[in-house]
């Protein structure tokens, strides 16, 4: 390991992430019993512009009325670049209760744009003696996002996420796609002439480098990485693959943009009873390698060692939390 150590963000249950738009306060109760691990009640994309002031309002009142339970809230602001942003911020922060979690900043570009948010935030904590602390959702979802992703990510104590918005982020790059993620038939690999002259075509993930860029800055900074929306709400299997693929490539939760990808969701970023078991017996197994003096030890056929500890460990502890949940 390197000398530096990376300082872990604070410790969240992080599987789904349900977006509920804050013009819509008949849906606040519905989120609040829910299975999804995170809220975020929104101000920016799924708000109209003559709406914006009264889903403030809402957002305000629901913080403090409804029983969110065990659930993390938090409030996804306007974007730096619009004038709603620092009423958002202003009103939110200073007349809501306690139980606001988090900040979801959209679009963040460079590391001044966290910067500025961390600065009228602690102000404001400072001016109202707030007893919580707010942490920090960042969207990456521009090009110049992605290009300045490991500044934005060390850019503030109170960083706890990063997440892809791929909307935004195609529209930003000029993808040709009008999906909102998911796989294109147009991103494929065609293969030589087969024995009888007939050519396969592979589709492949055309978001493997953004999410993987992603992961990389986020845990590097002790942050975590959190795959953005899938919108064909119709498809599970076609959400289900996304994350899956971004599951596997170290994301630890996903959007739902409807409640029928909570569960999905869910399902996808727990490990598996037996992902756990075959971790809880790795762990065991090198302890008694450890207690004989050895530092690796061949288990199922398979050889491993302290960094095969390292990887049970990620896995009985996600287990653990959400056992706790």
């Amino acid at each position: 390991m390197s000398f530096h150590v990376v300082e872990q963000a604070t410790a969240r249950l992080n599987r789904s992430e349900l977006a509920v738009p804050g013009s819509q306060s008949k849906l606040f109760e519905k989120a609040a019993k829910s299975a999804a691990d995170v809220v975020f009640l929104d101000l920016e994309d799924a708000v109209a512009p003559d709406d914006k002031e009264q889903a403030r309002k809402n957002i305000i009142q629901a913080i403090g009325d409804i029983d969110w339970g065990n659930k993390q809230l938090s409030v996804r602001i306007n974007g730096l670049d619009t004038h709603y942003m620092y009423r958002d911020v202003v009103d939110v922060v200073e007349n809501c209760s306690d139980r606001l979690d988090l900040i979801m900043i959209p679009k963040v570009g460079t590391a001044a744009d966290v910067y500025a948010l961390d600065m009228l935030v602690t102000q404001i904590e400072t001016a109202k003696a707030r007893k919580k602390r707010l942490g920090f959702e960042l969207i990456i979802e521009t090009a110049l996002g992605m290009q300045n992703i490991h500044e934005i990510a060390s850019a503030s104590k109170r960083n706890e996420s990063l997440h892809f918005g791929v909307a935004d982020y195609a529209a930003s790059t000029k993808a040709r796609t009008t999906s909102i993620g998911g796989a294109n038939p147009d991103y494929a690999v065609l293969t030589d002439a087969l024995g009888d002259g007939s050519r396969a075509t592979h589709w492949g993930d055309m978001w493997h480098y953004a999410i993987s860029r992603m992961v990389v800055a986020a845990r590097a900074n002790g942050l975590r990485p959190v795959d953005g929306p899938y919108g064909n709400f119709s498809d599970a299997e076609g959400f289900r693959a996304q994350a899956l693929r971004a599951a596997v490539l170290g994301c630890e939760g996903k959007w739902a943009i409807h409640p029928s990808q909570i569960a999905l969701a869910n399902e996808v970023m727990s490990p598996s009873p037996a992902d756990v078991a075959r971790a809880v017996r790795i762990i065991a197994a090198m302890k008694e390698a450890e207690a004989q003096g050895r530092g690796a030890v061949s288990l199922d056929g398979r050889l491993i060692d302290y960094a095969s500890i390292r990887q049970a460990e990620v896995l009985v502890k996600k287990a653990e939390m959400i056992a706790a949940h």
